[in-house]
């Protein structure tokens, strides 16, 4: 990978060495090392990747609910970066939330950005990753928000809490990757493997010593933070000849269940009680995760596997058969539905569910691929010599070269962004059915703007322009409330009567179903540029800014 041109220098993290209590403020430098570049093997090859701090998942960032937390990004890479803190809303500090040319400018190269925000109000498994092209390949960590000093977790306090994030992982450079999807308009390559915790595990060719290792003790329970940094897939996850049961989802407690494989999506997380045997098994055990597909294409099909290990120390080191897990097919959707249909909030004295009950504004908004005209004198990979493009309400959003924030603070946002962005589709048809003749996108930095305090319904619908499939949607700077979901066409008389507005869950980050559609509500009681989009990256065009 002599010709990688993207390179994050390895930056070290001085942490503060005060104890964790509620309300403190934690410094985290990032300053420049000696090192500027971080070999990495995997797959049988070794490459440079852009890491910070020289490690690959980033650091592991702890705090407590109400601290304050200051950290300092340098820039030693040639590419802009930014940093997006995952599910943090930012509260009255929409310019740290971190989307390039959204709340702020990108980090140039040799230069810095402080974040400084607060965990107010939130508590539970967050993260960070690059949110600046595909830098977020291998730029990305935990952010870990535990509850305020003496508050309890409403489920029994376990032995021992375990980040595991997913990943994935590409023997080109992630960044050649995507500008090559770009300018040729057919869809990207797929990882090579996914990786749990950095490492792709056994599964893989000459990765059988870069597998992670869970070692849990007969009779205990383990809180397991589990994180889907995937660019791309949503993915099934399971350990062999155990049930975990679901906490929380996007750091927000749920009424627990019990379950035996877990969906998680791109941008998502999700705790999950681990409950060890409790005895010695005589076994070990595979934990894997592969993708849940939905889409037309090419797809990463492989599977990465980490390995369940039993303490005993009354027993000599000896090899043990190894149990695999059986996992869903790749496109069950049965089962997806399934699981999410179980997931409520606790709404409860403690946590209750704060789902607006009557409605201020309401939107439609159609997500899927259309296509762009091929440039002149250039190739093109798309439907019929086109270029893919994704679209909301067939708006295509274009990078401006102002941040937003700034433009509106300023009061300059003539010639940077318009607020005429679509309510309803402008064009309907049958949006599942046969597609329209005409699949071309328009273009536009357009934005909706919602009064403070605007209660908001938002239904998100599939559509079939370049075949049905799964849309992993991401709200900055909100939480929200999945109220309805369903397959088909929404209707707008029929569907409401079946919302739940009692427990509905609660979060940052969800699937629209393929071929069908979902309902969000959320108040808009957080000033500010926000995003809402895709958090599958091959649609980065696909966004809609929410100014309120």
């Amino acid at each position: 990978m002599g010709g990688v041109r993207t390179f994050l220098v390895a930056v070290c993290i001085l942490f503060s060495s005060a104890q964790l209590s509620a309300g403190v403020t934690r410094h985290y430098k990032f300053d420049v090392c000696n090192v500027t570049l971080r070999n990495a093997t995997r797959l049988c090859a070794t490459k440079s990747i852009v890491t910070v701090n020289g490690r690959f998942p980033g650091p592991r960032i702890v705090v407590r609910e109400g601290d304050r937390l200051v950290v300092k990004v340098v820039n030693h890479v040639r590419s802009d970066i930014t940093i997006h803190w995952h599910g943090i809303r930012q509260l009255q500090s929409g310019w740290a939330d971190g989307p390039e040319y959204i709340t702020q400018c990108p980090i140039r190269t040799g230069q810095s950005y402080v974040y400084n925000f607060t965990t107010a109000g939130q508590r539970g498994t967050f993260w960070w990753h690059a949110h600046t092209s595909w830098l977020r390949a291998t730029v990305y960590g935990s952010l870990i928000v535990l509850p305020e000093r003496g508050v309890p977790y409403p489920f029994a306090r376990p032995y021992k809490e375990v980040p595991i994030i997913f990943g994935e992982w590409f023997n080109a450079d992630p960044e050649a990757v995507i500008a090559q999807a770009l300018r040729t308009g057919g869809g990207p390559n797929v990882s090579d493997a996914y990786t749990i915790n950095g490492l792709p595990g056994p599964l893989y060719n000459c990765s059988g010593k870069d597998t992670f290792k869970l070692k849990v003790k007969p009779g205990r329970t383990y809180l397991l933070r589990l994180i889907n940094a995937a660019l791309n897939d949503e993915l099934f996850f399971r350990i062999a000849n155990h049930t975990v049961t679901v906490v929380e989802t996007d750091a927000n407690y749920v009424k627990p269940f019990d379950a035996e494989t877990i969906l998680i999506t791109p941008g998502q997380t999700a705790n999950v009680l681990l409950h060890a045997k409790p005895t010695f098994p005589n076994a070990a055990f595979l934990f894997a995760a592969r993708p849940y597909v939905t889409g037309q294409g090419t797809v990463d099909n492989t599977t990465t596997a980490g390995v369940l290990e039993y303490h005993d120390p009354n027993r000599a080191s000896t090899k043990l058969p190894l149990l695999r897990p059986a996992l869903p097919s790749l496109n069950d959707t049965a089962y997806v539905t399934n699981f999410t249909s179980k997931l409520r909030s606790l709404a409860d004295d403690r946590y209750p569910s704060a789902v607006p009950r009557t409605v201020d504004r309401r939107f439609y908004f159609t997500v899927g691929l259309g296509t762009d005209p091929c440039p002149t004198n250039r190739t093109c990979q798309g439907p019929n010599g086109t270029k893919f493009s994704a679209s909301v309400n067939n708006v295509s959003f274009v990078f401006p070269s102002t941040a937003l924030l700034q433009a509106h603070y300023y009061s300059q946002s003539n010639g940077v962004y318009t607020a005429d962005f679509p309510d309803i589709p402008p064009f309907p048809f049958n949006y599942t059915g046969t597609p329209p003749n005409n699949t071309f996108v328009s273009k536009g930095t357009k934005v909706v703007v919602l009064p403070f305090n605007t209660s908001v319904e938002l239904v998100m619908q599939d559509t079939s322009v370049q075949g049905i499939e799964n849309h992993p949607m991401h709200l900055h700077g909100h939480n929200f409330h999945v109220v309805g979901e369903g397959f088909g066409n929404y209707d707008p008389v029929t569907d409401p009567c079946n919302f739940n507005l009692v427990d509905p869950v609660e979060k940052n980050t969800a699937g629209v179903p393929v071929g069908g559609w979902l309902a969000i509500r959320f108040r808009a009681d957080n000033p500010g540029k926000r995003r809402l989009l895709s958090s599958a990256v091959v649609s980065l065009v696909a966004d809609v800014d929410l100014g309120t």
